[in-house]
């Protein structure tokens, strides 16, 4: 179906709130965020010359600066071209950050390829990065690495999170930490994941999903052959419950699986990992959805794969009309509690897609009357133009104040964008004043059926003359 007029399309909501360049460029898998002990996350990005830059926020002179410092990162030869990295927090109630970093050595007649995995076990020491970083252990690999990434898995009674990697071997290796040794080894994948053997082609991009209250996961890759399979596995008992799969024409540049509301409800737990929704597990499987970006055709959102495989698909409009599509995300930028799609290109364009479907409703498609014909559909809400290819994204909160900053990652450097205060302020109180007269209603309530037996108390669900007078000088 045709998509709608471009008179329907918003305001990209962010504002460049800073830019650091980088001495080369980097590629789709050289940025990844981690959380902060205290809140919060931290970004690392490498350049393919060997460079690694840690970008943080940080408070100078009262105020909250952008800063990006050079790591010093170990047993990484200065002629080495990074390929990827991945930095993860132990799974409790183990500590400690720990960082992967796979490189390609010059080594004159053939090019040698590394796993560098970097965690520090001395007590006090377990997040300090500038520590980490020269507590090295060198892999040497038999296949050119290509994505690196962190899954969390099931392992007896406890969790563990587990490095893997996938190469131009058609395989996908599995790093595990041996405590005893303090080190992480290669351990066969299929132990673990028995729906990542037999691969037709090496992976370009793999996401995996935890289904919260449940021992059940959710794996999806992407190969440079087109090949897509998603598979529906029980962690404990090692088994394929479902799985499916679709050829499709060119390269996956990446896979991500998400999860929008089935039913008109807003999904506003903030993820695929958030909290299960009431009742049995299954109630929960079934609006995860799984969206696939390819360098040649349009990208599409596969609805439902769990009750539908991959029959229901649904296209992104537009989507092939600004080169490859290199890099996704799913977050809600626009504060509905409905995600929304961004895809960054090569065409130097970042577009954000809206669902049509759940949430609150869409006021521009409903004025428009396009409402119900754009129902389960989506359709490009906003795009925002840069100077040079984009190449990887993460939306996270940077600056400790609750509100994710987006950063984007391009051939020139990282920028990092930030929600217009303006307008988010504006949004908040008006939510605010909405709340009055719920407060007031809730408040009115409960003090009756107290009353009406004689007493009234005081407990943290009640809503005190506090709270409504803290609620009405916020938007005073």
């Amino acid at each position: 179906m045709d998509g709608p007029p471009r008179s329907l399309r918003g305001s990209c909501p962010f504002v460049e709130d800073s830019f650091s360049r980088l001495s080369s460029q980097s590629n789709i898998y050289g940025l990844s965020a981690f959380p902060k002990p205290k809140g919060g996350s931290d970004l690392l990005t490498a350049t393919l010359k060997g460079k690694v830059i840690c970008f943080r926020y940080q408070s100078l002179r009262q105020k909250i600066r952008p800063v990006a410092k050079e790591v010093q990162f170990t047993y990484i030869p200065v002629d080495a071209e990074i390929v990827s990295l991945d930095a993860f927090n132990k799974s409790p109630p183990k500590r400690g950050l720990v960082v992967g970093i796979t490189f390609i050595k010059d080594s004159g007649d053939k090019a040698s390829p590394f796993l560098n995995i970097y965690c520090d076990y001395e007590p006090g020491s377990e997040y300090n990065l500038d520590s980490i970083a020269q507590s090295c252990l060198n892999l040497e690999l038999q296949f050119t690495p290509f994505q690196l990434c962190h899954v969390e898995v099931q392992e007896g009674s406890g969790r563990e999170t587990v490095f893997l990697l996938s190469g131009h071997d058609h395989q996908i290796h599995l790093y595990k930490e041996n405590e005893t040794l303090h080190q992480f080894e290669e351990q066969p994948v299929e132990f673990f994941f028995p729906e990542l053997t037999n691969l037709p082609s090496h992976v370009l991009w793999l996401d995996v999903v935890n289904i919260p209250d449940s021992t059940q996961r959710l794996t999806a890759f992407g190969c440079q052959n087109g090949f897509v399979r998603v598979s529906h596995v029980d962690q404990k008992a090692k088994v394929v419950l479902q799985s499916w799969h679709v050829q499709q024409d060119g390269p996956i540049s990446s896979v991500l699986l998400f999860r929008l509301p089935s039913d008109g409800r807003a999904d506003t737990r903030g993820g695929s990992t958030a909290d299960p929704c009431p009742g049995e597990v299954q109630a929960c499987l079934d609006n995860y959805d799984l969206l696939v970006t390819s360098a040649i055709e349009l990208s599409v959102v596969y609805r439902d794969v769990l009750r539908k495989g991959l029959d229901d698909q649904v296209t992104l409009p537009e989507s092939d009309q600004y080169d490859s599509v290199l890099c996704a995300t799913v977050a809600d930028v626009d504060f509905d509690g409905v995600k929304e799609i961004l895809l960054a290109t090569y065409g130097q364009e970042l577009l954000c897609y809206k669902s049509c479907l759940g949430g609150i409703p869409d006021p521009e498609a409903v004025e428009s009357g396009l409402a119900s014909r754009l129902r389960g559909e989506f359709r490009l809400l906003w795009q925002r133009s840069f100077q040079s290819p984009l190449l990887s994204m993460a939306y996270v909160d940077l600056t400790c104040d609750g509100v994710c900053e987006l950063a984007v990652e391009s051939l020139k450097g990282l920028h990092i964008l930030q929600h217009s205060l303006t307008s988010t302020a504006a949004l908040v109180t008006e939510r605010l004043r909405c709340r009055i007269p719920l407060l007031d209603n809730q408040g009115s309530g409960e003090r009756a059926e107290t009353e009406a037996d004689g007493h009234l108390l005081e407990s943290p669900g009640n809503v005190t003359e506090t709270d409504r007078e803290q609620t009405a000088e916020c938007i005073g």
